[in-house]
């Protein structure tokens, strides 16, 4: 009895531990999107500020327009940028998150067999047949697990990919838009 006690509570121990770090890595996600959102908040108003300079300098219609487009494509071009890097963030977060998933899962079927094990040391004679069958069912199960796994990084890897070729050619349509806009 004293040992399911004790077993009992190193897997609630592990389980607190398993959900301070998740919180963590959610919370240290969390400051880098508040600070990222920040940095880009301070320098959008320095940019506009000094916009706002330039304008007030000018007075040819032209110039302004011309000031105008400028500034859009260099907007268009931050926004690309920006994108990127809350992905790039976001991205990370969920990286870490399920390295600490997989850890634990493996973690939890590698505890789950030693159970079994030593409920089989114990097990009444003739139940070597169901202790088996449950052991194959643990192990079949953790192979889908690993198997489906696979195929949702796999599919993460493709989607991560996809978002940055998109990214990148929208990245050189924005600045192909600017420099026709430049020399016209």
């Amino acid at each position: 009895m004293n040992t399911a006690k004790e077993q009992l509570n190193t897997f609630s121990l592990n389980h607190y531990e398993i959900t301070l770090r998740a919180a963590q890595i959610a919370l240290d996600s969390t400051e880098r999107l508040i600070r990222f959102n920040l940095d880009i908040s301070k320098q959008t108003l320095q940019e506009n500020s000094e916009f706002a300079r330039e304008l007030s300098g000018t007075s040819d219609p032209q110039s302004i327009a011309a000031n105008f487009n400028k500034m859009a494509g260099l907007a268009a071009e931050k926004a690309v940028e920006n994108a990127r890097s809350f992905y790039e963030i976001i991205s990370q977060t969920q990286g870490a998150m399920t390295k600490l998933v997989e850890d634990n899962i493996g973690n939890f079927n590698k505890g789950l067999i030693s159970s079994i094990e030593t409920l089989a040391k114990n097990a009444p004679a003739g139940s070597d047949a169901a202790v088996n069958a449950v052991k194959t069912s643990i192990a079949a199960t953790a192979a889908a697990v690993n198997s489906v796994t696979q195929s949702a990084q796999q599919v993460v890897h493709l989607a991560d990919s996809n978002i940055k070729t998109a990214g990148s050619a929208t990245a050189d349509a924005v600045k192909n838009a600017n420099a026709k806009r430049s020399n016209a």
